[in-house]
């Protein structure tokens, strides 16, 4: 199967074309996976491509602000932002340096490196935070944070905090303002957005905004456990094992209080104890399922971490309720619109790559026993599940 894949690679996959692609989601899919599986192989054709594609993304880079747009035509060597603003997301921007830093690595030219690092010295000095929390949009002209006062770990914001963390394990933790930033963030979550749910007292990440607190989270944060016991592990602060072990419960329940076993892509936890009422409560327009690989992302983690076999059992129970109500008979597996209707999930007909590149892989690792499978003392896993070496192994 390798073979096959390899020789489309050497044949088909062809770059020179007059089309327009998300330049984070190019990043961490196409360039992320390129260099890993040079890694993984030791086969330079697959380096030669990601050089190929990691220079037609550069054009992103030139705005007023060193910013980056969105919007990368990789034919013809011109960027922009999308049609109905000039702004770019805080997560897009500051979650592609893993991946353009070792292409520097590996290439010898620091031209991609400089880039990148420019974007997270420009956001570390930025003003708009709120205890190392940032907003979700940032202005390609001006530089500056916009739409104030809004602070989530879910969409837009999320991998901002992830990235800080593994650019400070994949540069052998000297860079030490990525360190401060994340210790602050992590502070800050614990300051602003953590509460209880009822009944079962579940510690939540919620969402603030203009001072208000929202009970709603993003399936997508369940990357968080995973993310503060890679930390715990790599010398941080030992609460954050705890915090992670007791977010992974919550994440697992977003899975168990529902009627597939499925979670939704959102749900809203309940602060008061009512008769007859779970902790989670979904609304109609949240309640569909991408096959998102979060939670298991996080299972993977903390299995590795602690060998506690609860998290195996956990992912299993997961991975049979994907076989049950989102696996196809002619092959592959799709979203569902609706995770409360076990008699009529809705099938969407519609399979992510995330799915093959991040939930399935991270199930079969958390089913591995063997830790040099993708050692993580040598490898760190960009935010597509996509492995690349600790410049400097533990």
């Amino acid at each position: 199967e390798f073979e096959e894949a390899r020789k489309w690679v050497a044949n088909d996959l062809v770059f020179d074309k007059n089309v327009d692609v998300n330049l984070f989601e190019s990043t961490i899919r196409i360039l992320g996976g390129l260099l890993s599986t040079y890694h993984l192989s030791g086969d330079s054709l697959f380096l030669e491509k990601a050089k190929d594609i990691g220079n037609r993304l550069m054009p992103a880079f030139k705005t007023p602000s060193k910013i980056p747009y969105s919007d990368v035509n990789i034919g013809r060597g011109t960027a922009h932002p999308p049609r109905w603003t000039s702004d770019s997301t805080v997560a897009e921007v500051t979650s592609i340096q893993l991946e353009f830093r070792e292409l520097s690595r590996l290439t010898g030219d620091e031209k991609f490196q400089k880039a990148v690092d420019e974007v997270m010295k420009h956001v570390h000095t930025l003003s708009g935070k709120n205890d190392g929390l940032v907003p979700m949009f940032i202005n390609t002209n001006s530089g500056q944070f916009t739409h104030l006062g809004v602070y989530t770990l879910g969409a837009r914001a999320d991998s901002y905090y992830e990235y800080l963390l593994k650019q400070w394990i994949q540069g052998g933790k000297k860079e030490n303002e990525l360190l401060e930033d994340y210790m602050r963030a992590i502070e800050g979550v614990k300051k602003h957005l953590l509460q209880r749910s009822e009944p079962k007292k579940l510690t939540f990440v919620g969402e603030l905004a203009h001072g208000h607190f929202s009970a709603k989270m993003d399936h997508l944060v369940c990357f968080l456990p995973g993310t503060l016991a890679l930390g715990a592990h790599n010398g941080l602060a030992a609460d954050h094992m705890k915090l992670a072990e007791t977010l992974i419960e919550t994440c697992y329940q977003m899975y168990a209080q529902v009627e597939t076993g499925l979670s939704p892509e959102i749900v809203h936890f309940n602060l008061h104890a009512q008769k007859g009422h779970k902790d989670v409560e979904i609304k109609p327009a949240d309640r569909h399922n991408l096959l998102r690989p979060e939670t298991v992302e996080s299972l993977f983690y903390m299995y590795r971490f602690t060998g506690d076999k609860k998290y195996q059992d956990w992912g299993w129970e997961i991975l049979q309720n994907f076989n049950r109500y989102t696996r196809v008979p002619t092959g592959g597996y799709t979203s569902i619109n609706n995770v409360q209707n076990p008699s009529n999930p809705e099938p969407r007909d519609k399979m992510e790559s995330f799915f093959l590149g991040e939930t399935l892989k991270y199930m079969f690792l958390l089913f591995s026993d063997d830790i040099d499978l993708i050692n993580l003392d040598k490898y760190i896993f960009n935010t597509e599940a996509h492995p690349l070496p600790i410049w400097v192994p533990a």
